[in-house]
């Protein structure tokens, strides 16, 4: 009689169950601790080891792939202007717009001729991120590293922290399109410190080399593209995701544009 009764006994998480599995759909990538700051945010009453057992009852556990890879390094050496390191690892701001970084990474995807032969192919992408919030407040994506690229991202950057009420610093590696001459007329031009990290040393640029891991984690290791459309346009989705709806802790489990507008409002 026991085991009939709890045969027939409703799911009490049921709605849970459902919540979970509808976030988890929306964010294939979040683990527990986002699922349940999302839970939180819409009002349920819950606590970590609950939302635990019930991804473990549905089998939601991340799934973490590597691949290794070359890094991509644009360094070539002193082509242009070095900047000195002003940024010096104080990544953290309260103000919006004041420190921006930028760094270059790199993608491969496949293309099969007709014979049916594998060749592989590169794509690289220029972002800049408002180190006060995380978010890419531009970017651009091409075939091959472009200085043209870089500067009309930079624009874009240049643009939109404008209403920066302090003096801004844009931060970077030592890469050339960083030494180059019209970037670092640019930035004088805007009264914009440039700072630079010392050479060979990642950990001085350390929140975009965590950006670009985060991307890469969700949408390109374990997977395969055989096209630069079809890679630019998941890079691009991702990018707008990420802004709009990735939740973070350190931003009180608030995306990085609604941190921003929140900031604002205050």
């Amino acid at each position: 009689m026991y085991w009939q009764k709890r045969f027939h006994r409703t799911n009490p998480d049921q709605e849970l169950e459902e919540k979970i599995l509808a976030i988890r759909e929306q964010h294939k990538d979040y683990g527990y601790r986002r699922i349940l700051a999302e839970l939180r945010k819409q009002k349920y009453v819950i606590n970590k080891k609950k939302v635990q057992r019930i991804m473990q009852k549905l089998g939601l556990q991340v799934t973490s792939f590597t691949r290794k890879s070359r890094k991509y390094s644009s360094y070539k050496g002193k082509v242009g202007t070095v900047a000195p390191n002003r940024i010096r690892r104080r990544f953290h701001t309260p103000i919006l717009h004041q420190k921006i970084t930028t760094d270059t990474t790199e993608f491969k995807y496949y293309t099969i001729d007709e014979k049916g032969h594998m060749t592989t192919q590169k794509l690289y992408l220029d972002p800049f991120m408002d180190l006060c919030n995380g978010e890419i407040l531009s970017f651009r994506i091409g075939k091959q590293p472009s200085a043209k690229n870089v500067m009309e991202a930079l624009e874009e950057a240049i643009e939109i922290t404008s209403d920066c009420p302090y003096r801004r610093t844009f931060h970077s590696d030592q890469g050339w399109a960083y030494q180059m001459k019209a970037y670092v007329h640019r930035l004088k031009e805007e009264r914009i410190l440039q700072s630079m990290s010392r050479k060979g040393n990642c950990h001085d640029n350390a929140v975009m080399e965590n950006f670009f891991g985060l991307l890469k984690q969700e949408i390109y290791y374990g997977e395969v593209y055989y096209s630069y459309e079809d890679l630019k346009s998941e890079i691009e989705r991702y990018i707008k995701y990420y802004n709009e709806h990735r939740i973070k802790e350190k931003l009180g489990w608030m995306s990085p544009v609604e941190y921003r507008l929140n900031l604002m409002a205050a």
